[in-house]
């Protein structure tokens, strides 16, 4: 009686529902990581906003500012928490960047599209995720993937991530490492501006952490970084530590008024913007989720991700209810790797981010106050980490080293997850084919090709 119930009673505490035995991680370890992912992604609760608030807004712009910090929060605890106990992964999810600015720049801003049913747009997204996750075809997507272009998207990712530690603005508390430079495009940045000087201390502090295996390296090089910065006068100390949040009444429900508005846009317009929100947060998504199992181990022999449904359906339910609450599009995060990095492996590394989230809206004073130079470090060593994928892509096979090749250049180049696995998805079954492997490639792969191509196109003609 006592061995038949032991198992129950081990599933019962954390350890034993996140099984920490069999992923062969501990509390303390799981809770570094799970902080290490929200320091490194805590951004977006100052940056998301400010976004959103050049397109959300009653009478002038920001004034709505305080309501959209809290519907971040809440919405990626949501999907977060979701992805932790239904999926087990420790992967963090947030309004995703790229998206936010596409809903205020492009879709509100651009296109005249009022901000609730562009609202509207993503809450029809989002449900539709749930019904595609629910059918299995997301999954089926994400098992579609050649195992090549699995790896190539994992050190795509890492090198898309070194590339925006390098290359933020210093004028807003960025590296400023990497600058754009008209005759070479990119070239190197001011090494006399503060904030460079900072990231580069920054990168020495956690390499060295790391190289000594310090547990929490990457969290100490931000908060170290952050602290010298404070202290030295490079960025301002914190106004403030806790404040009251703001329930998001101007904008909890808005997407629903939305709906009712579709026809002063047209159905037309409606439905393009809607199908690129679901296009772009789709593959960002599969190439994250993608990525990150390469980098923590998650992928199985036959090229899957166990619990891939549950790991989507995180991502669909946080942008319904993001949009519900009122904000753009929630995705998975690359900065999840982070946490991967300081030995992160359970769901309970999420939860532990997802309450970070929840309560970090109390501090916004204090969160807004960490410069973006301070993050530079955990980005790029978490590239130099999921670099190592890269390894492991056959080179010697044109078929597959070509596509894997593409779709790492592009993903930084291009400053998108999405198009650089475009592409290496359109130069795969071609190459193969060419190659005289037709028979090779699954019916999927074709498919994805063609969709992928046709957007493509659609973009040439200034459609999409």
């Amino acid at each position: 009686m006592v061995t038949a119930m032991a198992p129950v009673g081990r599933s019962l505490t954390i350890a034993g529902f996140f099984d920490f035995e069999g992923l062969q991680t501990n509390l303390r370890t799981e809770i570094v990581a799970g902080i290490t992912t929200f320091i490194t992604m805590a951004y977006i609760l100052v940056v998301n906003p400010d976004i959103l608030s050049n397109a959300i807004f009653l009478t002038e712009t920001g004034d709505l500012f305080g309501e959209l910090v809290v519907a971040t929060g809440i919405s990626a605890a949501i999907a977060t928490a979701i992805m932790g106990i239904l999926a087990k992964y420790p992967i963090a999810l947030a309004p995703g960047m790229g998206l936010n600015a596409f809903f205020a720049f492009s879709v509100v801003l651009g296109l005249g599209i009022e901000w609730r049913v562009a609202l509207a747009a993503v809450l029809i997204e989002g449900i539709l995720f749930i019904i595609l996750t629910l059918t299995n075809l997301r999954a089926a997507i994400i098992k579609a993937i050649p195992e090549g272009l699995k790896r190539a998207t994992a050190a795509g990712i890492g090198l898309f991530i070194a590339y925006i530690a390098l290359s933020g603005d210093p004028d807003f508390g960025g590296a400023g490492i990497i600058v754009a430079y008209g005759p070479t495009k990119t070239a190197l940045g001011d090494l006399g501006r503060p904030e460079t000087l900072m990231a580069i201390a920054g990168i020495l502090i956690a390499s060295a952490f790391l190289a000594r295996r310090i547990k929490g390296a990457l969290l100490w090089g931000i908060l170290a970084t952050a602290a010298l910065g404070w202290i030295l006068g490079i960025s301002p100390w914190p106004q403030g530590v806790v404040g009251l949040p703001l329930w998001p009444t101007d904008l909890f429900g808005q997407a629903f008024v939305g709906l009712g508005q579709i026809g002063s846009v047209g159905i037309t317009n409606f439905l393009v913007v809607m199908f690129v929100f679901l296009f772009v947060d789709l593959f960002d998504t599969i190439g994250t989720l993608s990525g990150i199992g390469i980098q923590a181990g998650y992928v199985n022999e036959q090229g899957e991700l166990p619990r891939a449904n549950q790991a989507l359906l995180a991502d669909a339910v946080g942008t319904t209810a993001g949009a519900i609450l009122g904000t753009s599009t929630v995705t998975s995060y690359i900065e999840s790797a982070s946490g991967i990095a300081e030995g992160g492996r359970s769901g309970f590394a999420a939860v532990v981010t997802a309450l970070c989230f929840l309560g970090a809206i109390f501090f916004i004073p204090l969160l807004s106050a960490i410069p973006g130079y301070a993050t530079a470090s955990a980005l790029l060593l978490v590239g130099v980490l999921m670099m190592g994928s890269a390894a492991s892509i056959r080179w010697s096979d044109p078929a597959e080293a070509i596509p894997c090749f593409l779709t790492i250049l592009l993903m930084p180049l291009t400053y998108s997850i999405a198009e650089g696995l475009a592409v290496g998805f359109i130069a795969y079954p071609l190459i193969k084919t060419f190659q005289g492997k037709f028979q090779e490639i699954g019916w999927v792969v074709w498919l994805l090709a063609a969709i992928f191509l046709l957007r493509f196109v659609l973009m040439g003609l200034g459609i999409a």
